[in-house]
């Protein structure tokens, strides 16, 4: 058995679900930092700031603005620890550790949009990773638009619908139903973003 093999194996124990391509991605990168991901784009410094300032730091964990509180979100809108464990609530952790888990984030949507949209232009890219930063990447066998992946934005950009696209971001403005303002301006402005 090749060690490659019982690596991933390990991190499919522990993980306790199969591995996402994103998840993959990530490994991969981790384990040859040297040797880029192919095919992975990266943010430009527009793209990194756009989600710097809508996810604003927060060095204590707190509620999501949503009617349930869910997921609890710290840093630059981390919802997970450094093991893939949801946050306890009111916890303070250091800037360090905070911006350790921003750049694993950003790598982990870098990757999955690099993969559920392999033609983009830099504006493009950088709208769909920070859509996907917020709602998630949705890499999974089903069809449920749970984020990016399944999503009706995605079909049509990959269709080629690019203005389509662009008009789909301002349908994910809600959490439980109900509209979120700041939700509603940060789609306006990523669809500003993809259309650049």
């Amino acid at each position: 058995m090749s060690d490659d093999k019982q690596l991933f194996d390990a991190i499919r124990k522990i993980k306790g679900s199969a591995l996402t391509l994103a998840d993959v991605a990530l490994i991969n990168k981790a384990l040859k930092p040297q040797t880029p991901t192919v095919g992975t784009r990266h943010l430009s410094e527009r793209g990194l700031n756009f989600i710097a300032e809508f996810e604003s730091y927060r060095e204590t964990t707190y509620p999501d603005p949503g009617p349930t509180g869910l997921p609890v979100t710290g840093g630059w809108g981390t919802t997970t620890d450094e093991y893939g464990k949801p946050f306890k609530l009111g916890v303070t952790y250091s800037s360090d550790y905070w911006l350790r888990l921003k750049q694993r984030d950003i790598a982990r949507f870098e990757a999955g949009v690099s993969i559920l949209a392999p033609k983009t232009t830099q504006g493009q890219f950088d709208a769909l990773v920070s859509f996907a930063y917020n709602v998630g990447l949705d890499i999974d066998d089903d069809n449920i638009a749970e984020g990016l992946g399944d999503s009706t934005l995605l079909k049509k950009h990959n269709a080629g619908d690019y203005a389509g696209a662009a008009l789909e971001f301002v349908k994910y403005n809600k959490a439980k139903g109900k509209v979120l303002n700041g939700l509603t301006r940060r789609r306006l402005a990523e669809a500003e973003m993809y259309k650049s």
